[in-house]
């Protein structure tokens, strides 16, 4: 009987390496003096020395992918900014809590490994670390065939960050009368995609390559647009004003994640018309194919982030944001007496 090899059953070993090597440049990149050890070892090292300073250093952490969102990414085979959402996902969570995010690990699994594709993939990883100054210090490429067809992949990300536990943001300094300011965002980022593919592909037919009414891009490059990382501009307002809750808008929108950092007596109020909103946004209201409610729980509807301040920390951290930053910010609401709820209007 003739013997078969690990390349009859589908899977590439020699690919897998190809892919390694051709992303070590780009890993490298992320690296600072923190980092232990280097690319081929069986674990990613990191030394936490920097940090003795803090009275009780906390190490947080967060796990996520970027959901049907690859499927715009395989349909349009552009793959050098799904990365950066994989790493946006997880370190907009870590700065929610006050956390400088450390490290990064990913995972991409495919029904086969090309080694280019691959490396494309990691190297907006790469780019998304750099950005969110942590380093990509281990990851694992899994070629499954028969799970996954040839050209179709997945990713998950994992990611650290450190703390001082006494600075650590978890809402409980949130009173009535406090200012909720939101940070725009660049889009879709990485939540909603089922539901913005029904709107698009399913009830309007559109192709990815086609544009809609009066929009300015295709479709496809509006829904690909990366997910906007605001661990720069987060990390430097919790050192220079008194930050009392953090919210990352994904999945669930406004409604569902702010009441996760209220306590439980009060209510925050939105004016959904204090903000200037993504030309998709504006696109998706115009269509009206969807109830507000949902909207509001299955988008962000153009705000990736939310900060709660006081009237008078509010005024000042709006003005710095504004002047000092690439983020665009926006006065959205307040704090209510009420019951943990984010409410509309």
């Amino acid at each position: 009987m003739e013997k078969i090899t690990y390349a009859d059953a589908g899977v590439n070993i020699s690919e897998g390496n190809r892919a390694v090597e051709l992303m070590k440049k780009k890993v490298r990149e992320t690296y600072n003096r923190n980092v232990v050890g280097d690319i081929g070892l069986f674990a990613g090292g990191f030394a936490l020395g920097s940090f003795v300073q803090m009275e009780e250093p906390v190490l947080l952490a967060s796990t996520d992918g970027v959901g049907t969102k690859v499927m715009i990414a395989q349909e349009m085979d552009i793959h050098d900014t799904v990365g950066i959402d994989l790493v946006a996902m997880c370190v907009n969570d870590l700065i929610c809590q006050g956390a400088r995010p450390l490290f990064f690990l990913d995972y991409v699994a495919t029904g086969k490994v090309d080694a280019d594709k691959i490396a494309t993939i990691v190297g907006g990883i790469a780019d998304g670390c750099k950005e969110s100054l942590c380093a990509l210090i281990g990851g694992e490429t899994a070629e499954m065939p028969g799970l996954y067809a040839e050209e179709e992949y997945d990713l998950a990300g994992f990611s650290v960050g450190i703390v001082d536990k006494k600075k650590i943001i978890d809402g409980r300094k949130i009173e009535e009368g406090d200012v909720v300011i939101g940070l725009q965002s660049s889009g879709l980022h990485s939540n909603g995609y089922s539901l913005a593919r029904k709107i698009f592909f399913d009830r309007l037919g559109l192709k990815t390559d086609e544009v809609y009414g009066s929009m300015s891009e295709t479709i496809g490059k509006a829904l690909l647009r990366p997910t906007k990382l605001y661990v720069r501009t987060v990390l430097d307002l919790i050192e220079k004003f008194e930050i009392k809750g953090i919210s990352n808008i994904t999945g669930g929108g406004l409604i569902e994640n702010v009441p996760r950092i209220l306590p439980s007596d009060l209510d925050v109020v939105i004016d959904t018309k204090s903000w200037e909103y993504p030309e998709l946004f504006r696109t998706i209201l115009e269509l009206d194919l969807v109830e507000k409610e949902e909207l509001y729980r299955s988008f962000n509807m153009g705000v990736g982030m939310v900060l709660i301040l006081s009237k008078e920390e509010a005024d000042k951290a709006m003005e710095w944001i504004n002047s000092n930053t690439d983020d665009r910010a926006f006065f959205i609401g307040r704090v209510d007496r009420g019951e943990k709820r984010c409410l509309l209007r």
